[in-house]
């Protein structure tokens, strides 16, 4: 870890109350975010930790109520998994039901076991169901499988991932043993559509995870095509954590009375302790240093916009010695699981990412995340912070301004 025997300035903040850094009053100017042109209120950047404001969801069932077959209640067992989580306590029963679904939760909700635990339930008990999972990062569909096979174990279930970057072989010979489940990202599975590897009308089940993060990708267009060829009777599940306008057309279109759930807040995480760091452009990366030497910054992942500039503060960090690694679209897809792997494992205590990062992904005990550089939107500043302050955790946001 770098050392530096210089002390942490807190006059470099701007605080709207005393936070672990001390701090003052913000200029409540605005800028403009970039690429996008949204203007964001300084403020939002600005808050204190306060759990205690988010309203408090009564759970209706325990797992054991929702009739799930007695191998995946052991295997939820076996994981010390007895009450749901809100989205999964909602969710669950209607999905059972076999009703279509749209679920508005935040990030860190536990998404991913209310739409995977009913699915492999009623695969299970019926083998020939199969259930398509689209989502829209590499990361989020590898982390949905490496979810599949924990609750799925000795259920004779199977799983393909379909995602870009890494040997597609691999990928044709899982498709051929004609899983249960395929998980995928729009592209890829795009790719194996054109050739002749999935035929998206033999599903019953599709899930579009992050549904809101697609769109924002420009994947309109391909999440489209495949709703058109699945067939008409199929199940659908739209999770997300905001339903713009686009998303409400897609339901319109697709989705037969669906069940809405909705246990998101709409807020950024209340979690987290939000603060902002005024600095000029020469010395933010000093300032990052500084920062980063503190023993409160234990476990960091730092956003920056760019692929070019991601990498470059990663090696410059690890030069100086800290324990860091990056994430970003130039590298590929071993090379990014690797990195994932290493801080989760707290072999690293620094993630520096691009905003493929930013959604969906469940590390345990982030401390900190620092924006080094603003999101293109506010949204995507949403996301960003909910990698910390997960649970019952308090977490930390800090966010350089010039």
């Amino acid at each position: 870890m770098y050392k530096n025997t210089k002390s942490f300035r807190t006059n470099s903040f701007r605080s709207s109350g005393r936070t672990s850094f001390g701090g003052f009053r913000p200029n409540r100017s605005r800028f403009s975010a970039k690429k996008r042109g949204d203007s964001i209120d300084e403020s939002k950047y600005i808050s204190k930790a306060n759990p205690s404001v988010v309203e408090s969801i009564k759970i209706e069932n325990r797992f054991e109520d929702f009739a799930f077959s007695s191998q995946l209640n052991k295997n939820l067992s076996d994981r010390n998994y007895s009450i749901p989580t809100p989205v999964q306590d909602k969710s669950i029963k209607p999905i059972m039901e076999g009703r279509d679904v749209v679920a508005l939760a935040d990030t860190g909700t536990g998404k991913t076991g209310a739409f995977l635990l009913p699915l492999i339930d009623l695969c299970f008990k019926q083998r020939n169901k199969k259930a398509l999972i689209i989502a829209p990062t590499r990361e989020l569909a590898q982390q949905i499988e490496s979810e599949f096979k924990k609750f799925a174990v000795a259920m004779g279930l199977y799983s393909a991932v379909c995602v870009g970057g890494v040997p597609i072989y691999r990928q044709i010979e899982s498709l051929r043993r004609r899983p249960n489940f395929v998980i995928g990202t729009p592209g890829r599975l795009k790719d194996m559509k054109t050739r002749k590897l999935i035929d998206f009308g033999s599903f019953d089940f599709v899930v579009l995870d992050e549904i809101d993060r697609m769109l924002d990708m420009g994947f309109v267009e391909e999440i489209t095509k495949i709703l058109d060829e699945l067939p008409e009777n199929k199940q659908s599940l739209f999770f997300s954590a905001t339903i713009p306008p686009k998303i409400r057309e897609l339901v319109n279109k697709f989705l037969k009375n669906p069940a809405t759930v909705q246990v998101s807040n709409g807020n950024s995480s209340k979690n987290v302790d939000q603060d902002i760091v005024r600095v000029s452009n020469d010395q933010k990366f000093d300032k990052l240093k500084e920062l980063l030497i503190t023993k409160e910054l234990q476990k960091v992942l730092i956003f920056i916009e760019t692929k070019h500039e991601a990498e470059r503060v990663s090696a410059e960090l690890i030069k100086d010695g800290f324990k860091a690694d990056s994430i970003h679209g130039d590298k590929r897809q071993s090379q990014r699981q690797k990195a994932l792997m290493r801080f989760k494992q707290s072999e690293i205590q620094i993630l520096v990412a691009t905003d493929v990062a930013a959604r969906g992904l469940d590390i345990d005990n982030v401390t900190h995340v620092i924006n080094y550089t603003l999101p293109q939107t506010y949204n995507d500043y949403v996301h960003r912070i909910g990698r910390t302050g997960r649970g019952e955790k308090t977490g930390f946001a800090l966010t350089f301004v010039s």
